[in-house]
């Protein structure tokens, strides 16, 4: 019986994911073919578009993927509707996942990252909410700047150093 979700279909699809991230480690998805990933991946044609429409589609399924895995490490928060400002569990997650952090930002799908986490009702207490979002944006231009800067650098600051620095240059407004 061939279930959506079967075992073999899973597998294929990671190791397509896996064969796209690593070429767009050394090239720009401009520069990718369906033809190169399947090769790669040892696979047919066929079985690429079963899973993907093209490989804009195989970039934003990925790029799907981590950012509810980003939101799933925040999910008892959303669900208890308190923010504990815990960017430590985020930082840990990047250091684990640099690949997939990179290959995110690479494909510019950062438009939206962590603003989901921010947490509105501290940004209504601190500023006027005629201008809320552009202090929220402020926010996620930040911390996207911070976490885009330690993966080029190899992430060689452990997080807890990396919290320090985003704990630094807030804390003067926010009680984080």
């Amino acid at each position: 019986m061939n279930t959506p979700n079967n075992k073999r279909k899973k597998e294929t699809k990671d190791k397509i994911s896996k064969v796209f991230v690593s070429l767009l480690q050394s090239k720009e998805i401009t520069e990718i073919s369906v033809t190169d990933i399947c090769k790669l991946a040892k696979i047919n044609r066929s079985t690429f578009y079963v899973n993907y429409l093209d490989i804009y589609d195989l970039a934003d399924q990925i790029g799907e993927e981590l950012k509810q895995e980003v939101l799933s490490l925040y999910e008892e928060e959303r669900e208890t509707n308190h923010n504990s400002n815990n960017f430590l569990k985020l930082f840990k997650h990047i250091k684990e996942n640099q690949i997939f952090y990179k290959t995110y930002f690479k494909l510019k799908m950062d438009q939206n990252f962590i603003i989901e986490d921010y947490d509105y009702h501290l940004s209504k207490k601190l500023y006027d909410d005629k201008y809320i979002d552009y202090h929220m944006e402020f926010f996620r231009a930040g911390l996207n700047a911070i976490i885009k800067k330690w993966l080029d650098n190899g992430c060689k600051e452990s997080p807890e150093e990396i919290e320090s620095i985003l704990v630094s240059e807030y804390k003067k407004n926010t009680n984080i």
